[in-house]
């Protein structure tokens, strides 16, 4: 028994000893890593950015100072000219100032477990308390004149209706001959599919930048979690997974990551999402940020290369913008059906993402299988004792072993009490004699736990 002591309080030391040096060692290098990452970016940025910018929130028709409407977080929607949506899963509007998605109620959900509570809103237009939405837009140079920002006011029938058999039409066309048309697509789920073809009949080559940005005013409640992430993220670049929380970006106020190719960027809570895809192949600048001015709000944005418009001729320009339920599945889907980079990583398995992960996919489709959850959880247990058995009959067997010498364990005990080294030595004879393992009880039982 004392060695079995001596074994775990080694254990416990090493497991101490590891953590430790992880969180003072290694972690404050791999932040001092990250930073200096984020700098170089950042200094390259400045270097490299164009004068076209991702248009700021300030820009927005009536934000830092419009009035709210009553009633709490209802959105001001009356006011403004509107695309209804409707599917199976969401409804809501567009608005067709700035052709901006902030509007979004998620059918299937409600804001407690009584089917009768009000149901989801996921996004409220900027002027409501809890202003947060997305939106997609350009930005031009003197040439190109006017191009689709957050204030323009696009072209459509408003007896439209957005579903997934019926895509909207906008457009919008300036003065220097370029007409933007926008084709508006959603699915029954979560995705929205974005599709802008620029026309140049103005006679000269042009060059347009593409952007997209979720800006949210309010910061949400969150609850202080390790093993889960709420706050800004996104996957770009050779930087990867990118997860900053609300906190650390009031601390930073920005941080731009290196420029990518593939991948998407947005906002999470822990059961709704809000991310966008821009288009794959097409260079583009990401970013996430917090601006203190007026209604201090959070942003993730990027701004695309430039893309050359042809004299006489057209480009097309899409992106994605998923909002709605972090469903598994659904998410899954995503990554294979549009080959979105590391799209399943918007869910956040925590640490032991090795253990959740298959927990997960056996609890749910159990549940799929037996439609309860406490039957699934019944047969999850059943299932995993079962695997376990030819561990756990192992440590037991071993253990009857031990007993079976306990007595003679005993007796060296007393007969070389005030000889330990001699103690030690009998006992690792016996164990040979015997062919025992007094570990092979313990591993066992600490792979179950």
């Amino acid at each position: 028994m004392e060695n079995n002591r001596n074994f775990f309080i080694t254990i416990a030391l090493s497991v101490l000893i590891l953590t430790l040096w992880q969180v003072f060692y290694m972690n404050p290098r791999i932040e001092a890593q990250k930073a200096a990452t984020r700098i170089a970016a950042e200094e390259q940025a400045a270097k490299t950015q164009p004068a076209m910018q991702t248009p700021s929130v300030s820009e927005t028709p009536g934000a830092p100072g419009a009035a709210t409407t009553p009633g709490g977080d209802q959105p001001a929607t009356a006011a403004a000219q509107r695309i209804r949506i409707d599917t199976p899963s969401l409804s809501g509007g567009i608005n067709l100032t700035g052709a901006r998605l902030d509007d979004l109620i998620l059918k299937d959900y409600h804001e407690t477990v009584d089917k009768t509570s009000p149901q989801i809103r996921l996004l409220n237009p900027s002027e409501s308390p809890k202003g947060y939405f997305a939106e997609l837009g350009y930005a031009g140079t003197a040439e190109a004149g006017s191009v689709p920002g957050p204030t323009t006011v696009w072209q459509a029938d408003a007896s439209q209706v957005l579903t997934p058999s019926t895509p909207v039409t906008l457009t919008f066309t300036n003065d220097k001959g370029l007409t933007f048309t926008r084709v508006i697509s959603v699915d029954e789920r979560s995705m929205f599919s974005f599709a802008d073809t620029i026309a140049n009949a103005s006679g000269e080559a042009v060059n347009v930048q593409a952007y997209g940005r979720v800006t949210r005013f309010e910061k949400p409640h969150t609850k202080s979690i390790y093993v889960l992430h709420e706050g800004l993220l996104g996957v770009t670049g050779e930087e990867g997974l990118q997860e900053i929380t609300y906190t650390k970006i009031e601390e930073d106020k920005r941080a731009v990551p290196g420029k990518s190719a593939d991948g998407w960027l947005g906002m999470t809570d822990k059961y709704w999402a809000v991310a966008l895809v821009p288009q794959a192949g097409v260079a583009f600048q990401p970013r996430f940020t917090y601006v203190e001015e007026g209604r201090g709000h959070y942003q993730t944005d990027y701004l695309t290369d430039p893309i050359a418009v042809p004299a006489n001729g057209q480009v097309t320009s899409k992106a994605l913008v998923f909002a709605g339920a972090k469903v598994v599945d659904t998410i899954a889907a995503y990554k294979d059906q549009y080959s979105i980079r590391q799209f399943d990583l918007m869910i956040d398995w925590g640490w032991f993402w090795f253990i959740t992960k298959p927990m997960f996919w056996l609890i749910d489709n159990l549940f799929k299988l037996l439609g309860n959850f406490g039957l699934a959880i019944l047969a999850t247990t059943v299932i995993v004792k079962a695997l376990f058995f030819p561990l756990a009959n192992k440590s037991y067997a071993s253990m009857a072993n031990m007993k079976k010498v306990q007595p003679k364990m005993m007796e060296i005990r007393e007969k070389y009490a005030d000889d330990k080294m001699r103690q030690q030595q009998e006992m690792m004879a016996l164990y040979k004699t015997e062919k025992i393992n007094p570990v092979a009880g313990c591993w066992p039982v600490l792979l179950q736990i």
